[in-house]
């Protein structure tokens, strides 16, 4: 089967070397695989090493093209590139991740087996093994500090709603479509939905794994966080069915701590006495848990504060995100007039 890889990237000079040579590292014949690079019109020299990779590795894989992401975000990229790869399937990755050299074979053995999308687990990594990064590292993979997604921990064989990197057979995107372009965080949320929707079933399957990077400071963790939490309200009011249960969890929590210190200033403080002592019970628990096989750290003290910052963050984001869906609806009306 040939198949393709495809990267968007927006100033990610100082990542992209590292997934091209993961790329380069695939014990998959190079000469069944296309490579599509799209660079956002990055500032920085990501377009330059991707023409210097295409340049230098050009002979050994099927095709290598480098194409520009005019759009700039995320959705826009990954419609040119579905726009342009030529093979059977293609494999999204993110340029701020890594894969293990049997990552593509493992979903071509996948896709060969019948399935239509492919997928695996999705284990976070640090930037530099510093004792600070280990503790952030720990707050991102505790299922309290991020989610219970499936994609972040699952390892048998099951169908899920959503993965990190997908490989597609190209009769998915010919039956349900390609990304859409107005949203930001959770087009990938969306798209999963209506490739469901249209019968297709997103493949869980053991021993693919690839790995994420984590924010490297707690500042970008939260402005993540925010950032996801914004878009998972705003994408409620056009497309709710693409979302879970799990994603409205910080936002409850920030609703709970409202409603609670308006009782307590009307009424009676006790609500409030109870949600907050029952949440650091699970924020002190959920720690000890995240740190029991782990090496100590004083820093790893810090860990239900942190658990609290990015809950704090994501449920603002959320509730923000809410508040804008009206104007934002409004907007997408006159710009479609």
């Amino acid at each position: 089967m040939n198949i393709t890889i495809g990267i968007v990237a927006y100033n990610e000079e100082k990542y992209l070397p590292s997934i091209l040579e993961d790329i380069t590292k695939q014990n998959y014949p190079h000469e069944n695989i296309e490579i599509v690079l799209a660079d956002s019109m990055s500032e920085d020299q990501t377009p330059k090493i991707m023409l210097q990779w295409q340049q230098q590795y050009q002979q050994q894989f099927y095709d290598i093209k480098v194409i520009e992401n005019k759009g700039k975000i995320q959705s826009c990229g990954w419609n040119a590139i579905i726009d342009t790869f030529t093979t059977e399937a293609l494999i999204r990755i993110d340029a701020h991740s890594s894969i293990p050299e049997d990552f593509v074979e493992k979903n071509v053995t996948a896709l060969s087996e019948g399935e239509y999308v492919t997928g695996g687990m999705r284990p976070n990594m640090v930037e530099e093994d510093s004792p600070w990064q280990q503790v952030l590292l720990l707050a991102e993979s505790s299922m309290f500090g991020s989610s219970i997604a499936d994609f972040r921990r699952k390892e048998k064989k099951a169908y899920v709603k959503s993965f990190f990197h997908g490989a597609y057979r190209r009769e998915v995107f010919e039956k349900a479509g390609k990304f859409r372009e107005d949203l930001g965080r959770t087009e990938d949320n969306e798209f999963h939905y209506r490739i469901r929707q249209k019968g297709f079933k997103l493949c869980m399957v053991p021993g693919i794994v690839s790995y994420q990077r984590i924010r490297p400071s707690l500042r970008k963790m939260c402005q993540q966080k925010y950032g996801n939490g914004y878009w998972v309200g705003l994408t409620l009011g056009i497309c709710p069915g693409c979302l879970s249960l799990y994603h409205f969890v910080p936002f409850a929590f920030i609703c709970g701590i409202l409603l609670t210190t308006l009782f307590g200033i009307a009424f009676h403080p006790l609500p409030a006495i109870l949600m907050w002592t029952l949440y650091w019970l699970l924020a002190i628990g959920m720690g000890i848990v995240a740190v029991w096989k782990e090496k100590k750290d004083v820093r790893q003290l810090l860990l239900p504060f942190l658990f609290f910052v990015l809950h704090i963050s994501y449920g603002v984001g959320t509730c923000l995100g809410l508040l804008r869906i009206p104007t934002w609806k409004k907007g997408k009306e006159r710009n479609s007039q």
